[in-house]
């Protein structure tokens, strides 16, 4: 079975071009199945040896160490393509996970800073921090642009055009999108970057104390830090800041679509989650658009 999995994620890494995020999650996933069918079938295991009821003893045990409906559908999507893959080389001729139904997923509404509470997060900086420039420059980033954490650690200086403020992001599935950032961001950033020894475009814009590249764990220790100075209670963290980027949006007038393209989401129903954050925002659409209204 490793065989097989090395196969699926070399095909991923050359047909795809998937993230190593991604890579990290199909490959934990994976190896999560064939540790459960060496315990499961007392040998080492093979793809013909995964069946459909081998699968669904799997996903009964991760129901029973109370797994998420989200885990539990992002572990079956994985296995689902990675059957596919073997039947399209002709490996098997069935997926064994094609039958298998899904948990619902409960309808989670997205958690995001007020206003005022995400202004105060981001006048938050420490003048005790040798690196308070590059934390200001994130935090402003993060709220600016709506950006994944993961993809302010792989930014790198070819990916900012400073003068007309806007980033290449590369998302979920390599995705290109770009996004504008406003002008406290610019400044911030630009503060920062003066601080930055001579880099060239390959080089990445956020690094340590040490040169090197941050890690996702240092950005949300940065925006934790922050939250904490500026005594907001809500429950937040680096996605947090993204939420809030799309709900001020919104609550701004700004349309689902637009909102879409600058998140990255390959899907509207996505985007849509936020109009339940504010559902004021579809009684205005309804006010201004229907001809009864």
């Amino acid at each position: 079975m490793r065989n097989e999995i090395d196969r699926f994620l070399a095909s991923l890494t050359h047909e795809r071009n998937a993230s190593p995020h991604t890579l990290r999650a199909y490959s934990k996933d994976l190896e999560q199945l064939e540790v459960f069918a060496r315990a499961r079938l007392g040998c080492e295991p093979t793809v013909t040896r995964i069946d459909p009821w081998l699968l669904r003893a799997f996903f009964a045990d991760l129901h029973g160490r109370r797994a998420s409906a989200t885990t539990a559908g992002r572990k079956l999507a994985t296995f689902r393509s990675f059957f596919r893959f073997l039947c399209r080389e002709g490996t098997l001729t069935k997926n064994p996970a094609r039958s298998l139904v899904g948990q619902k997923k409960d309808q989670r509404i997205p958690t995001y800073l007020q206003e005022q509470e995400a202004g105060e997060l981001m006048k938050s900086s420490d003048n005790t921090n040798k690196s308070e420039e590059r934390d200001a420059a994130i935090l402003e980033l993060l709220y600016s642009t709506g950006m994944r954490c993961s993809e302010v650690v792989g930014l790198v200086l070819d990916d900012v055009d400073v003068g007309n403020r806007s980033i290449r992001i590369l998302g979920k599935g390599r995705k290109e999108r770009w996004v504008p950032f406003g002008k406290p961001a610019h400044l911030a950033l630009t503060r920062y970057l003066r601080t930055r020894a001579a880099i060239s475009g390959g080089d990445p814009v956020f690094v340590g104390v040490n040169g090197r590249p941050l890690s996702d764990r240092t950005v949300r220790r940065i925006v934790a830090r922050g939250l904490l100075r500026a005594s907001i209670r809500t429950k937040a963290s680096t996605h947090t800041l993204r939420h809030s980027f799309a709900t001020h949006l919104l609550q701004r007038g700004g349309d689902l679509r637009s909102i879409q393209e600058l998140l990255g989401h390959s899907s509207l129903s996505t985007t849509q989650r936020y109009t339940h954050v504010n559902p004021r925002y579809l009684l205005d659409i309804y006010k201004q658009t229907h001809p009864k209204a």
